[in-house]
């Protein structure tokens, strides 16, 4: 009964290796969008040994639950994973691992509750600086627009997502400069960035212990802006991207020697002015099916025994 052992320790070197080889490499940053891509494989990868594990783990604990797992497989097949040979430590690994699920789905409930309190807050923030005139009706408008002496603006998501920018940033940035902004939060919205950084920050947060879910959470915050950013080069180029990110951001002091929370505004914008070469599509596709077999990793794992047994 060496297969729920098996699987944690792939989990373990999956979630100590890959963040090192991701950090090391010199594409992420030339492909955000493929980097998002291999980060959530790598994070899906780490859980589902942990899933994996938990679940033979249970079943050689507990006869009920090895009847549901091994419902209809041979008789050969159960008896390859030798599961009457495991110790008291089956169901000490099973509990264990069952308690941290239940701890990721409640870090994650507990994520999206306080996002929609902000998204409330916001709204009725919304509806007291920007309140209807007396006849007037609510348009169902996606753009919102304050009054602000900081130039401003972000993707108010939920059932009725909104765009919402301050009377700054519209005196601030000027014909394609705000089309790009505008482009920008829609890219979020459209890939819906909102739901890779619930997940990661439920993760980190639940599990701050574990590196690779940490990486998670900050690679995601960064990534995220990268792809955004690219969304909106591509439409109305690369110069005036950059130029609506410094007229959004160069009176928050991020351009200054002092460190600042938006300290990556810098590095986007030189990323925008220099932009790297993208990576060849062949390379792209290879990187794409390497990421997307890395979780089927601990599925044929777990599959071994039973594979041998059948043939």
């Amino acid at each position: 009964m060496m297969v729920p052992v098996a699987l944690l320790l792939l989990g373990a070197l999956t979630a100590v290796a890959a963040p090192r080889l991701l950090a090391r490499a010199d594409w992420p940053d030339r492909e955000p969008v493929l980097a998002l891509w291999v980060w959530q494989c790598v994070v899906a990868a780490v859980l589902l040994c942990c899933a994996l594990s938990m679940t033979l783990s249970a079943a050689a604990a507990w006869q009920a639950v090895r009847g549901h797992v091994f419902a209809r497989a041979p008789r050969a097949v159960v008896d390859a994973y030798a599961l009457g040979t495991a110790g008291h430590w089956a169901a000490a690994t099973a509990v264990t691992l069952a308690s941290g699920g239940l701890w990721s789905l409640a870090m994650l409930v507990r994520e999206v509750v306080r996002t929609r309190t902000r998204r409330r807050a916001r709204r009725a923030e919304l509806l007291v600086r920007a309140p209807l005139l007396p006849g007037e009706e609510p348009s169902g408008g996606r753009l919102v627009v304050l009054e602000g002496e900081r130039p401003d603006a972000w993707w108010l998501s939920g059932a009725a997502p909104r765009l919402v920018v301050t009377t700054a940033a519209l005196r601030r940035l000027k014909g394609r400069q705000l089309d790009a902004l505008l482009a920008h939060e829609e890219g979020h919205a459209q890939a819906r960035h909102d739901w890779l950084l619930h997940c990661s920050a439920a993760l980190a947060g639940g599990f701050p212990q574990v590196p690779v879910f940490a990486a998670f959470r900050d690679e995601m915050h960064r990534l995220v802006e990268l792809a955004a950013d690219d969304m909106a080069s591509r439409r109305f180029g690369r110069l005036t991207t950059a130029l609506a990110l410094v007229g959004l951001n160069e009176e928050r002091g991020v351009f200054g020697p002092s460190p600042a929370p938006q300290a990556h505004v810098p590095q986007r914008v030189h990323r925008l002015l220099t932009p790297p070469d993208r990576l060849p599509a062949l390379r792209r596709l290879r990187l794409t099916a390497a990421a997307a077999l890395v979780p089927v990793i601990p599925v044929l794992v777990a599959l071994v025994p039973g594979l041998r047994a059948l043939g």
